[in-house]
């Protein structure tokens, strides 16, 4: 008995065949082609990721906060400086990685190698597309907020055994950074320079204003409200309650949690929305 031979498919099964993993696993694929890109350049990614918290910490540790320790008169919550300005070092880092992430790489897409247009003719949405490109920023987060933990870890920075909770901490602030800046380098039609006015006139004054080297009450009450809408100052605050036990009313607590989930909710779906309409118009 002969076998039957396998019917042909024609061009247009043969299409959606294809197209069947791709729209599966579309996400996936885009996190894969940008963490390739990523390690292009991971020296300097792995240089940084050490050598920063290794800069800062002995700076501190050694230098500028054993001076704050003899003549704060217990102003950090009653632990070391160094303690206290960790975890704001470690979000900071987070936040700037996910801006580096999330700036140059988004405009990128759509100008000057426009990778999105060419994802998008293949079966890929939009939404995968932004979907890959922050799960890709996230995992460029975590080995730096990791390393950083580390480094935290050796000086002594950490006396709390929920200390490592910063690196949750620490990615979710630096996401609730990016995903809100990336939904808007998604609108940029020309280069005019943007990204490095964010980091510059945003993200710089924010590291002053958001209780990072002192507590926000030091600040005088017409400059507090910058901290209270500062993502970097939650997850700051967050992580010197699990560092070393910083005492807070649970529905503040409960703030700093909610505040950065729902700026990431609001970035993630606004960049998708934007990035879908720009590629279908």
């Amino acid at each position: 008995m002969t076998a039957l031979a396998p019917t042909a498919l024609s061009p247009a099964e043969e299409a959606r065949a294809a197209a069947v993993k791709p729209r599966r696993w579309g996400s996936w694929y885009v996190a894969e082609h940008r963490i390739r890109a990523i390690q292009s350049y991971y020296k300097t990614l792995l240089f940084t990721a050490v050598g920063s918290p290794f800069m800062y910490l002995f700076a501190l540790g050694v230098g500028l906060a054993t001076l704050v320790d003899k003549n704060s008169g217990g102003a950090f919550s009653g632990t070391s400086y160094l303690a206290f300005v960790a975890p704001a070092l470690i979000a900071s880092a987070a936040v700037t990685a996910a801006v580096e992430e999330c700036t140059y790489p988004i405009l990128m897409g759509f100008k000057w190698n426009a990778i999105f247009y060419g994802m998008n003719a293949a079966p890929l949405t939009g939404r995968q597309i932004v979907n890959g490109v922050f799960l890709a920023v996230i995992a460029r987060i975590l080995p730096t907020t990791i390393i950083f933990f580390l480094v935290m870890l050796v000086f002594g920075a950490v006396p709390s055994p929920w200390g490592f909770l910063n690196i949750v901490i620490a990615t979710v602030t630096g996401m609730s950074f990016g995903v809100v800046i990336a939904s808007y380098m998604a609108t940029v039609e020309t280069d005019a320079g943007q990204p490095a006015f964010i980091q510059r006139f945003i993200i710089a004054p924010l590291l002053l204003f958001s209780g990072t080297f002192f507590p926000l009450t030091s600040m005088p009450i017409y400059l507090q409200w910058i901290g209270w809408i500062s993502p970097l100052w939650h997850g700051t605050q967050l992580g010197r309650d699990v560092s070393f036990g910083q005492v807070e009313p649970g529905w503040l607590v409960a703030v700093h949690i909610a505040f950065p989930l729902a700026l990431i909710a609001f970035g993630w779906v606004r960049t998708q929305r934007v990035v879908t309409r720009r590629l279908n118009k």
